[in-house]
């Protein structure tokens, strides 16, 4: 299969993964490489990623001990904005090639301030004037605090990679922020944004009440929540981005915010390592993968075309038949979305020790 296969079903590839060793190296899995040759037109990063790629990794060595008297906030936010827009500086061609709507790098704003949102939004101008690229995304939190801050952004003038979104009523109500701040910007042609839809995790947690179940019906709905989950969000998308509101800002130029897929590397090793791409396949939508499953798809993905809008009505019976099990969706989307905050925030707090750590060496 190649990586083509999966552009031309409507899916852009983008790499989750960014370290200062990916940008400069000359390897098969450098980012120039994944460029040029695995189809790869944006990056995506988030606290954790930033945490692997710093801690202990040489190439920030003399950076961080030549900063040994700034406080180690200040010491990370150049050494994160710094390889971002490095990664912008590589993807400038494909950003300029597709009119904005691909060779995009996202950052995020301090997962710590998932539930502020004026400190957010100060936040986001800060780093979006410190990396100063036309092709960068500030990620933002969909929490309930996140949300005005994605309207306030996207009406600066701010593209947006809106994060942490689990459930389809969540993922509706960014939607709703999205339009605000198009409503509201002054050049709306000019500003991007994209959803991030967590899906692996759905299937972590929606399988391990199923198994406790361990009924037939329960069985047989193992590996399901998480695709049927995604397929809905995308009809959304599609009622959403046909509407009579958002036509009138198509009138003004307004660009569709694209659905992300993310979390799509396979946590179950007894589901094909491809499942989250290939069965995620639609027109105006993103997948953004790490390695292992960017090469897994490359080696041996079955890519179909378009595989999410007949599979409305079959999306439909998973829901209902989790619901005759009482499983309730709402409240395992409400517990991943605080634990995934919590996540980011433990990785956040992680990356500034290990850089206080290192400043004292």
């Amino acid at each position: 299969m190649s990586v083509a296969d999966v552009a031309a079903g409507g899916t852009s590839i983008w790499l989750d993964d960014l370290s200062r060793a990916k940008i400069r190296g000359s390897d098969a899995h450098s980012l120039p490489s994944r460029i040029a040759h695995s189809g790869v037109v944006g990056v995506t990063t988030n606290p954790s990623i930033f945490g692997a790629a710093i801690a202990g990794a040489e190439e920030y060595s003399a950076d961080i001990a030549s900063m040994k008297n700034l406080d180690v906030d200040s010491v990370v936010q150049k050494l994160t904005t710094d390889d971002v827009r490095a990664a912008c500086d590589l993807f400038k061609d494909i950003y300029s090639a597709t009119k904005g709507v691909d060779g995009r790098v996202s950052i995020e704003v301090d997962p710590r301030l998932a539930h502020e949102t004026d400190a957010t939004i100060a936040a986001g101008k800060e780093l979006w004037a410190i990396v100063d690229r036309p092709n960068l995304m500030i990620k933002v939190p969909a929490t309930i605090e996140g949300l005005p801050a994605v309207t306030a952004l996207i009406a600066a003038g701010i593209s947006v990679n809106v994060t942490l979104i689990f459930s389809v009523k969540r993922y509706g109500a960014v939607i709703d922020a999205y339009m605000r701040g198009i409503e509201a910007a002054t050049n709306p042609g000019h500003v991007h944004s994209v959803a991030s839809f967590f899906v692996s995790r759905i299937d972590s947690a929606v399988d391990a009440l199923l198994k406790k179940d361990g009924s037939d019906s329960a069985t047989a709905l193992l590996g399901k929540a998480a695709i049927a989950n995604a397929h809905l969000a995308y009809q959304l998308f599609e009622e959403k981005f046909s509407s009579p509101r958002w036509q009138t800002q198509v009138e003004r130029g307004a660009v569709k915010q694209r659905p992300l897929w993310a979390s799509t590397g396979v946590k179950d090793p007894a589901y094909d390592d491809t499942r989250y791409v290939v069965e995620l396949i639609a027109p105006e939508t993103v997948n953004t993968m790490p390695q292992a499953t960017l090469d897994a798809v490359m080696d041996h993905g079955k890519v179909r075309g378009n595989a999410i809008t007949s599979q409305y009505p079959a999306a439909v019976e998973v829901f209902k038949a989790l619901s005759a099990l009482n499983i309730s969706l709402d409240t395992v989307t409400s517990e991943l979305e605080i634990d995934g905050v919590k996540k980011f925030a433990q990785a956040w707090n992680e990356l500034l020790e290990n850089v206080k750590a290192a400043q004292r060496q």
